[in-house]
């Protein structure tokens, strides 16, 4: 038996709505905030890619390339950037010279607290609205 397609809703598309207008809010304000700490957002994305990775995972171009969402050659060049202002650094592998590794220089590190802290606490007040409509949305999905 062919399983149906449930019908979406008025109220689904609001949640849909204000879920992407609250990501987007939230998004608009990174990206500020990496400016202001004189960074473009997508530097500022790579240093949390390499030092948020999932346990397991290794800071490799192809992994923080998946993680970005960009071509390879692209997150070349955003490391060749990082590393020119002494955030990153690459490091080859002892065991397979043919892979290097991303690694935060104190200074990457130290940007990256200053804009994570900037974004916890502007989650902290802003978070409520963009998880209600998540909430809405995942209850309709589960029932």
């Amino acid at each position: 038996m062919k399983k149906r397609t449930p019908r979406v809703t008025l109220g689904d598309y609001r949640a849909l709505a204000a879920f992407r207008y609250e990501l987007r809010c939230f998004l608009a304000f990174s990206e500020r905030a990496a400016r202001a700490a004189e960074m473009e957002p997508q530097q500022h994305q790579l240093l949390l890619a390499v030092r948020g990775l999932p346990a397991g995972r290794e800071p490799t171009i192809g992994a923080l390339a998946e993680r970005l969402c960009l071509e390879h050659h692209t997150t070349v060049a955003l490391v060749d950037k990082l590393e020119a202002r002494g955030f990153v650094r690459r490091e080859r592998s002892a065991t397979d010279r043919r892979k290097v590794f991303v690694e935060l220089e104190p200074a990457g590190a130290k940007k990256l607290e200053a804009l994570s802290r900037l974004h916890k606490a502007h989650l902290a007040s802003a978070g409520e609205p963009m998880l209600a409509a998540l909430r809405v949305i995942l209850g309709d999905l589960q029932a």
